[in-house]
């Protein structure tokens, strides 16, 4: 019965997906700390596995699957399958064509600026607010007249661009009245009435 369940319908859809390679992109596996190193045109990046997952690099093409033999409970090794092949599937993204993201700041004297990966905001405080955005991160800002601030960030770990779009929305989180905040770009706020127009 373990067995049927481990090798049938109940393990992840995902994790059974195959990773392509792509030009340009070397992946690595060191069987002696079970880490996967992918190197490509953006970057370098490494990911440790389970041991309950076996890993294998094959005719360009990356797969994942269980080991029955591992002392892991059914439930968690379905839930490593799709993981792992998850995460490494976004390295290979990473390193080759890269990820980005687009922040919007909006509010009446909204700013933003850089020098390097040191960025100044003001956000409507009585004082800036700065942030040094790690080295694997690339940063540009945009101020046009009439238009909304923009910072574009661009990075190949997915993770920590996450984190860091994270960070700064965090600076002025968008509020629901008057739209104002730090957005992704093209994100839309839903609007809720002020309690003056929820009185008429």
């Amino acid at each position: 019965m373990l067995h049927l369940l481990i090798g049938g319908l109940n393990m992840s859809r995902i994790g059974k997906m195959p990773i392509e390679v792509p030009a340009g992109v070397t992946v690595n596996f060191d069987k002696n700390t079970n880490v996967v190193s992918v190197k490509g045109p953006k970057g370098e990046l490494s990911q440790w596995i389970d041991p309950s997952i076996k890993f294998s690099n094959a005719d360009g093409h990356l797969t994942f699957e269980v080991d029955e033999d591992s002392p892991v409970n059914i439930k968690q090794k379905q839930a490593f399958h799709g993981l792992y092949r998850s995460l490494v599937n976004n390295m290979v993204v990473g390193v080759s064509e890269g990820y980005k993201k687009t922040l919007e700041l909006v509010g009446v004297g909204y700013r933003v600026s850089n020098q390097g990966n040191l960025v100044e905001f003001s956000l409507g405080y009585t004082h800036p607010i700065f942030i040094q955005l790690p080295n694997e991160v690339k940063v540009e800002t945009k101020s046009e007249r009439n238009q909304n601030p923009i910072i574009s960030l661009e990075s190949c770990d997915k993770a920590l661009l996450g984190l860091i779009c994270a960070k700064i929305r965090s600076f002025r989180k968008p509020e629901p009245y008057k739209g104002k905040g730090v957005l992704f770009k093209g994100e839309v706020i839903r609007r809720k009435s002020g309690k003056t127009a929820a009185a008429k």
